[in-house]
């Protein structure tokens, strides 16, 4: 269990988001600390994705700071956020349908790769060296995934819940420092919630990755973090342990109504 005192590893502060007239983020303020397991939960339309965008470069807040490791994030663009150690998932599966499960996870560690466009035409040297290091990675994830059966498929042929699972694979491709999570159970049916869920852990506790978790599976949420934080029309309202989200009376009455509090105590 990560402790409140220690300095955040991405702090968000006061953001404020609008698109026209409407409101997406109003003033968000909390921090993810390094080690643990960050989730962020609201109904549609609460702001979480838009949170998610921002802090990753596909929006630009107009007011307030976002920053990692006492860096701010907000005038780099996505791929220098990226090459900071910042790597996300996303709702909708962003994959090539058409290449296999092992070219997709090569392609997702493209920014790690050193071997320029000239010698790296010429499958010699260190252009040989550093493919072979870099299938070595991928391998690596296939096996933690357990996604070896499917490693040479093209990715079009996977059922859904094995393309979700890849992309959380091309993610971790990018051998992150913190990972963004966006809505990975959406669409699934219990063996393969469970079964992303312990991924998750594993990522978490084997591979030392903080991660920010956006899910509506309350099961799965109030198991697996370590602290949470809800939206509500783009307001915080409330950060805390699972326990202390579940008993903000605030939460209850804003998010859940009072008549869905049993189920989300479950």
């Amino acid at each position: 269990m990560v402790h409140e005192q220690k300095q955040a590893m991405l702090d968000v502060d006061n953001v404020f988001l609008s698109f026209g007239g409407v409101n997406a983020l109003l003033g968000v303020s909390f921090g993810v600390h390094e080690g643990e397991i960050f989730s962020i939960i609201g109904p549609n339309g609460a702001g979480k994705s838009s949170l998610f965008n921002s802090i990753s470069g596909l929006y630009r807040p107009q007011r307030g700071d976002i920053s990692y490791k006492g860096q701010s994030l907000l005038k780099l663009p996505p791929y220098k956020i990226t090459a900071l150690g910042i790597a996300r998932t996303f709702q909708n599966i962003e994959l090539f349908k058409g290449m296999t499960v092992l070219d997709n996870l090569m392609l997702g560690r493209h920014i790690l790769m050193k071997t320029g466009i000239f010698s790296g035409g010429v499958f010699f040297g260190k252009a040989l060296k550093e493919e072979l290091e870099h299938r070595r990675r991928c391998e690596d994830i296939i096996d933690f995934l357990e996604i070896e059966h499917i490693r040479k498929k093209p990715v079009g042929m996977l059922p859904y819940g094995l393309q979700k699972r890849l992309e959380l694979g091309r993610a971790l491709a990018l051998e992150p420092e913190i990972l963004l999570v966006d809505e990975p159970m959406a669409g699934m049916n219990l063996e393969e919630t469970e079964d992303m869920a312990r991924f998750l852990l594993d990522i978490n506790q084997e591979r030392n990755t903080t991660v920010v978790l956006i899910e509506h599976d309350m099961g799965v949420v109030m198991d697996i973090s370590d602290r949470v934080a809800v939206l509500d029309f783009g307001e915080l309202l409330a950060v805390g342990t699972p326990k202390d989200v579940q008993e903000n009376p605030a939460v209850v009455k804003a998010y859940l109504g009072e008549e869905d509090m049993d189920d989300f105590r479950r």
